[in-house]
């Protein structure tokens, strides 16, 4: 399957939608760091869908990577204790194992 051929200005608007994505989600990573925001604030409630945010489709990895004080290896061992996959993004959690992070971060 050939990719479309895009117009120069769907190219530029596809352009300047992915800019703001990325910017919204580092945004979103350094609101993370600064502690403005919360690992609650982005997995959202265990029974409710994943929140529409910049971070849903973002991988778990990096959004926990992103919270003070956990690194690479922490960030496998929540990772292992999830029972989550290494590439797993954000909206592809179920229930249980965006609770069990939840737990384990605020332990």
């Amino acid at each position: 399957m050939s990719l479309p051929t895009l117009t120069t200005e769907q190219r530029t608007a596809a352009l300047a939608r992915a800019a703001e994505s990325r910017r919204a989600v580092a945004a979103a990573k350094e609101k993370l760091r600064t502690r403005q925001l919360t690992l609650a604030d982005v997995l959202g409630d265990p029974d409710a869908p994943v929140p529409d945010t910049a971070l849903k489709n973002t991988k778990v990895d990096a959004v926990l990577r992103a919270l003070p004080g956990v690194g690479q290896v922490r960030a496998a061992e929540l990772l292992q204790h999830a029972d989550a996959a290494d590439g797993r993004r954000v909206a592809g959690l179920g229930r249980n194992q965006r609770q069990a992070l939840l737990d384990a971060v605020a332990a």
